[in-house]
């Protein structure tokens, strides 16, 4: 019997039964779809968590200052020494010879305050640093210009404003640059608009207005030689560990402490990129693996399905047996069957999958993996095969005899 005839009868024992056949086809629809969608969600996850670190600054460190170190309650003496961070330590990680694999640090003062243009007012948060942040951040600027380092020496009463700020406080198509907004009760001229980032975890990266960190502390946060945090900028994210090394280096020596007492936190965004991707190909392993078991739960289908087809029709078998029906050839006729139900429901798994990663999902967008499309499909074939043998061994190993006599 050629392969064309097996194909006839196969559709011809599908279509007798047609409900049945496409509830079969449904679990493996289901199953397929839900591999690939869940997938892609997992995938479209994994690349909002880089992205989102990705926003936080290009191959940098965070140093937090956390205050006091020692033991014991605040009194004198070195034993509750205050923690600072001063322009000693950034022009030391400046220096190439202690901290050559730094590129640059950012000095970082903040603070929030009510933006106001007129009529309109809106509440941001206020940076002061040098020209190096808008760089270590991954700013950049849709118009206008980015403060420079002598306007910082100069304490110019610039700033920097996201977008945010602008469609909080000027009309439509209105023009910010050279216009005066107040900080607080203080007049500052906006110089540059930052092209929008996006919101990365809690902070709204759109919502903010740099400004040199010397006017800053002169009109809006009082003056002090200690900084609440650094933004240390690496050369290149393969060499940000040796940054990070050579930055407690210094921050050690210039506290009279050694690296595992130092009274900072610093965090590192290749570290923490690295740990994001491996929980996040964790989760997206994991709900693969969820949508597995939908689309094992479908191959039993297909094996029930194709036992009570075997059943129905073991008088069938029996009469081809009878007039000379090799068994390879009753197996491969009801495997043929198994496979298309599997084939089919493949195909319409594949469809539906594609469809439902379009929309968003809890709010992530999902990504589709072209490996999960391929395996999705591919394991469905494999489970007509697996799940189609039995029965179609059995019906295959059914003696003429007994298969005419059945009722």
């Amino acid at each position: 019997m050629s392969w064309a005839d097996n194909f006839i009868i196969a559709i011809r024992g599908i279509t007798a039964n047609k409900v049945r056949s496409a509830l079969t086809v449904l679990g493996l629809l289901i199953g397929v779809s839900a591999v690939i969608i869940l997938v892609a969600v997992g995938n479209g996850s994994s690349l909002s968590v880089e992205q989102r670190i990705n926003q936080l600054g290009s191959n940098t460190l965070t140093v937090l200052n956390t205050g006091r170190f020692g033991r014991g309650p605040a009194v004198s003496g070195t034993q509750t020494q205050e923690a600072t961070l001063t322009m000693t330590d950034v022009k030391d990680m400046e220096n190439p010879n202690e901290a050559p694999d730094v590129k640059s640090v950012s000095p970082v003062v903040s603070t929030s305050e009510t933006a106001t243009y007129g009529s309109a007012s809106y509440s941001t948060s206020v940076i002061g640093s040098t020209a190096s942040y808008l760089s270590a951040e991954d700013y950049t600027l849709s118009s206008g210009n980015p403060i420079t380092n002598q306007e910082v020496t100069s304490h110019s009463r610039v700033v920097d404003i996201g977008s945010e700020v602008v469609s909080n406080l000027f009309d439509p198509g209105q023009n910010p640059i050279g216009q005066t907004i107040q900080l607080g009760s203080v007049n500052f001229q906006v110089v540059g608009v930052l092209a929008s980032k996006g919101s990365s975890g809690l902070t709204n990266e759109d919502s903010v207005v740099i400004a040199p960190y010397t006017a800053v502390q002169d009109e809006l946060t009082g003056y002090s030689q200690s900084f609440s945090e650094l933004i240390v900028q690496g050369k290149s994210s393969s060499t940000l560990n040796l940054a990070e090394s050579e930055v407690e280096s210094i921050l050690a020596a210039t506290n009279n402490t050694t690296i595992a007492n130092l009274p900072f936190n610093i965090i590192n965004q290749a570290s923490l990129l690295s740990t994001a991707k491996s929980t996040t190909s964790t989760l997206t392993v994991l709900l693969g693996a969820v949508a597995a078991i939908s689309l094992l739960v479908g191959g039993i289908g297909v094996m029930n399905i194709m036992l009570v087809t075997v059943t129905e029709r073991t008088r069938e078998i029996g009469i081809r047996k009878a007039i000379g029906a090799s068994k390879a050839a009753i197996l491969v006729q009801f495997l043929f069957e198994a496979v298309l139900l599997s084939l089919i429901g493949g195909a319409l798994g594949v469809g539906i999958g594609m469809i439902g990663t379009v929309f968003r999902i809890d709010g992530v967008r999902p990504v589709v993996a072209p490996y999960s499309i391929i395996l999705a499909f591919g394991v469905a074939v494999v489970i007509g095969v697996f799940f189609g043998l039995y029965p179609a061994n059995r019906a295959a190993s059914l003696r003429p005899i007994d298969a005419l006599r059945y009722d």
